[in-house]
């Protein structure tokens, strides 16, 4: 299982975050028919570009809350201290890439950045 967990601002255009998809799995060598998911945090549920990113790839939008996020944070890679002061987690794409991905759940690498979003791509168990 194929999840790319995305962090972003507010009107994030659905352009920008699908190219960032298509760039991180890129770097891992996986095709973006194998994405099972885009995940985020809860309170992102009305970012149409997300919205829109996710029926691009026709794939769900996997709704995270910020508890759940705090629950994987000792398997986060990338700590930015603005999102760790906002939002009480160090890393939203990465937190939200292993909670949608399942329980053992792991990154495959540190998210990355690219016009205020990040994507950060986990594999869970059944990929």
């Amino acid at each position: 299982m194929i999840v790319a967990g995305i962090g972003c601002r507010r009107g994030a255009p659905s352009d920008d975050i699908v190219s960032l998809i298509f760039a991180a799995l890129s770097n891992f060598g996986i095709a973006h028919e194998d994405l099972i998911a885009i995940a985020t945090e809860t309170l992102k549920a009305e970012e149409q570009g997300l919205a829109n990113a996710a029926r691009f790839l026709s794939v769900p939008l996997v709704l995270c809350p910020l508890s759940d996020l705090g629950r994987v944070t000792d398997r986060i890679i990338t700590h930015s201290l603005r999102v760790q002061a906002i939002k009480g987690v160090p890393s939203i794409a990465e937190a939200s890439a292993l909670v949608a991905a399942g329980h053992n759940a792991r990154l495959l690498g540190a998210r990355i950045v690219a016009n205020n979003i990040t994507c950060a791509i986990a594999i869970g168990e059944g990929s």
